[in-house]
């Protein structure tokens, strides 16, 4: 059963639920009883973090011109594009965002974006998807799984899960064991296409096959970039990739069941600050908190695409294109690439209000040279609550990295790729004994091993 709905039962909802909460709470418990906050008030020196830390070391040359990665650090390529897949279909090109997924038994899946458009160099005699190109092929966009040993990290299946589906960019797991897609393209349907675009699609990390693409339209129809689910409450944070974006939420109508439809809103601050952008003057300033609200929409499906003009209208904060964000320890954390007076990146940080408490945003971090940070797109939270963050930044003479960033605020080195395109879709195992991330074009699926702080 490929079916998206047929596969993610009630049982296997909670199932899920309990064993990412359990795995999350394990690996933040031993933080916490290290001396580490996640909340940036306390540090973990007893594994070595000091609020001084700058990182591993220094970044040693990979002498296969890939990756450069501290002394103790390696990697493997699990996965690069043209190899053959389990269904006969070959590995596609532009692999995105990304999410690591125990399937038990000793088996992991990662279930990897890959942000196509309908061009002709891309195509592929791919059986079914949710839309086609002349009536004929379809789209290559979407999503394709690999299932790993979790010992080993041999390839064990690789296979297109989702397909139809036009830039996929970014998404984000959820805790009943599924992987949420998002197309970062509005276009409307034509005499070329059948369908809309602009959605979100639920892939369950076992799927096995290609399911039937259900676009969640009541999540909204916009330039969608990433998303994150609350464990706690169910409710989906999604970002937009635009230069006036906003963040939203969905609260959906039975938890676990987005495609049951849902509230969409979007975030306001209390103080009537409007724009948090700081291109111009700061308006937000770092390490302050900031009361938050949220603005129900309506007419979400957005024809005309305006969800987040109508949003500002009534008061939504803009920001400077929001792209990657993950859950830490009862908060989440957002990036936006070009925010900021040096317009090099931003990091905000939300805490959901639990108990009857309102939600706080808080502007985490502000790069402000590029030796620093730029233009931090796809991040990940590890264990010890530090954020690793991919850089998406082009030109002859730059060099992507994957940036540390200290619960304190402070960036550092981990990783840079020596290939002329971005690193995207980190994430750890379960363990997170393994980061896994993408060098976006063409494809390669990394997997890097080493000493990482507890």
């Amino acid at each position: 059963m490929d079916k998206v709905n047929a596969v993610i039962t009630p049982d296997a909802i909670d199932q899920g639920r309990r064993q990412f909460l359990g795995t999350t709470g394990t690996a933040f418990a031993a933080l916490l009883a290290s001396g580490c906050s996640t909340g940036g008030s306390k540090v973990a020196s007893a594994a070595g973090v000091t609020p001084s830390f700058t990182g591993y070391g220094d970044l040693v040359p990979d002498p296969a011109g890939m990756l450069d990665l501290p002394k103790g650090f390696s990697y493997k390529v699990i996965s690069k594009l043209g190899d053959p897949m389990s269904d006969g279909l070959k590995v596609p090109d532009a692999a995105d965002g990304m999410g690591c997924f125990d399937l038990g038994n000793g088996k992991l899946a990662l279930v990897r974006n890959h942000e196509l458009q309908p061009r002709p160099q891309y195509l592929q005699d791919i059986p079914k998807g949710f839309d086609r190109i002349d009536g004929k092929a379809v789209m290559p966009g979407g999503t394709t799984t690999i299932v790993l040993d979790a010992k080993t990290l041999e390839v064990e299946k690789e296979y297109y899960s989702l397909a139809g589906t036009v830039r996929n960019c970014a998404g984000g797991i959820t805790p009943w064991g599924s992987w949420l897609s998002c197309e970062e393209a509005v276009f409307s349907a034509s005499e070329r296409n059948e369908h809309d675009h602009g959605w979100i699609f639920e892939v369950p990390a076992n799927a096995g096959n290609l399911v039937n693409p259900e676009p969640l339209k009541a999540m909204g129809r916009f330039n969608h970039e990433a998303a994150c689910v609350d464990p706690v409450t169910d409710i989906v944070y999604l970002t937009e990739d635009r230069g006036d974006s906003l963040l939203y939420r969905f609260i959906p109508n039975v938890n676990g069941e987005l495609h049951k439809g849902g509230k969409l809103q979007a975030l306001a601050l209390v103080n009537g600050i409007g724009d948090a952008r700081n291109w111009e003057s700061a308006t937000v300033n770092v390490g302050d908190m900031h009361e938050v609200r949220w603005i129900d929409m309506d007419n979400v499906e957005a024809p005309e695409d305006d969800l987040r003009q109508r949003g500002a209208a009534q008061g939504g904060l803009v920001l400077a294109r929001g792209e990657g964000i993950w859950m830490g320890d009862g908060e989440l954390y957002f990036a936006c690439t070009s925010g900021g007076a040096a317009k090099l990146g931003q990091i905000f940080k939300l805490v959901p209000g639990r108990d009857k408490r309102s939600d706080a945003l808080q502007l985490f971090f502000e790069s402000e040279s590029e030796e620093q940070f730029n233009y931090g797109d796809n991040l990940t939270v590890q264990s010890n609550g530090h954020l690793i963050v991919c850089e998406d930044q082009y030109g002859e003479t730059v060099d992507n990295y994957l940036r540390g960033v200290t619960p304190e605020g402070n960036a550092y080195p981990f990783a840079r790729l020596r290939i002329q395109t971005e690193p995207a879709g980190a994430c750890f195992s379960p363990d997170g004994k393994v980061l896994f991330v993408n060098a976006y074009s063409p494809t390669a699926t990394l997997a890097i091993s080493g000493p990482w702080f507890a």
